[in-house]
């Protein structure tokens, strides 16, 4: 768990490169600040460009495990992605349990705190930079961590009918509206889908929704429909933030790690 964390606060200085680098675009007031407000930009085919560096919100929850708290703060998702349902996530009793043992175990075999992928829907909630880029039939989000990338096709394929499960999957996207709604297949139950050591498994399907508010804020609603670990579908929010005037950097957690061995 401490590795896990460690990582993490790594980021936090991330940023600094590029750091008075002017994101081009940005609108502004008629007093000349930026406008967060403004409406959404629009692609040449009047749909919603997602385009940008955003960061998940990331103010809710202080780290205790850092000792000073103002430092480096986390979502409530991060720790447990099903933070915001109301008397918490429809377990299967294998999955409940699995979860329990997990936690109780300080969540040592978490894949996370051994530096491979979050997987979808986790990396979701990651308080790393993610970048995203749309183009006509695909749309690309690059993650800070561990400078990794996913692909999602809008370019009409359908989903695999046997997937090899992968920590990313397989997703395509379709616009509902404004709102892009991404399926998501063919995840490996390697990972978790948080801190807390809720699982997921093979079966799961999960679609993200991604709504662009305005300028500076998007909500990502994502559903998991995991028969195999959950009596039932569920869906989180997840709100992100435009990032401005800075870049991604290359983050790897394998680079001068020292914590895994110490794991027991």
């Amino acid at each position: 768990m401490r590795l896990l964390f460690a990582m993490f606060a790594v980021c936090s200085a991330l940023p600094a490169q590029w750091i008075q680098y002017p994101t081009a675009g940005v609108p502004k007031t008629p007093h000349g600040t930026i406008n967060l407000g403004a409406p959404a930009p629009r692609t040449s085919d009047g749909k919603p460009d997602l385009s940008g560096m955003w960061e998940a919100e990331n103010t809710n929850v202080c780290n205790p495990n850092l000792t000073a708290c103002n430092d480096f703060k986390i979502s409530a998702q991060f720790l447990d992605f099903s933070a915001p349902l109301k008397g918490g996530l429809p377990y299967q009793p294998w999955a409940g349990e699995t979860a329990k043992t997990r936690a109780a175990g300080n969540r040592r075999e978490d894949p996370a705190s051994r530096c491979l992928p979050p997987g979808v829907p986790r990396n979701d909630a990651l308080p790393t930079y993610k970048k995203i880029v749309q183009t006509p039939g695909l749309l690309i989000i690059l993650d800070e961590f561990n400078a990794t990338f996913r692909q999602i096709f809008t370019d009409g394929r359908r989903l695999p009918e046997d997937p090899n499960p992968t920590f990313d999957g397989y997703s395509i996207g379709h616009w509902d509206g404004d709102t892009m709604v991404v399926d998501t297949i063919g995840v490996t139950n390697i990972q978790w889908l948080d801190t807390h050591g809720n699982p997921i498994t093979e079966a799961a399907k999960i679609t993200e929704r991604f709504h662009r508010l305005n300028f500076g804020n998007m909500d990502v609603d994502v559903t998991v429909n995991d028969p195999k670990a959950y009596t039932a579908p569920w869906t989180v929010r997840i709100h992100d933030y435009i990032v401005l005037n800075t870049e991604m950097i290359d983050y790897f957690c394998l680079e001068n790690e020292r914590d895994m061995r110490h794991i027991k």
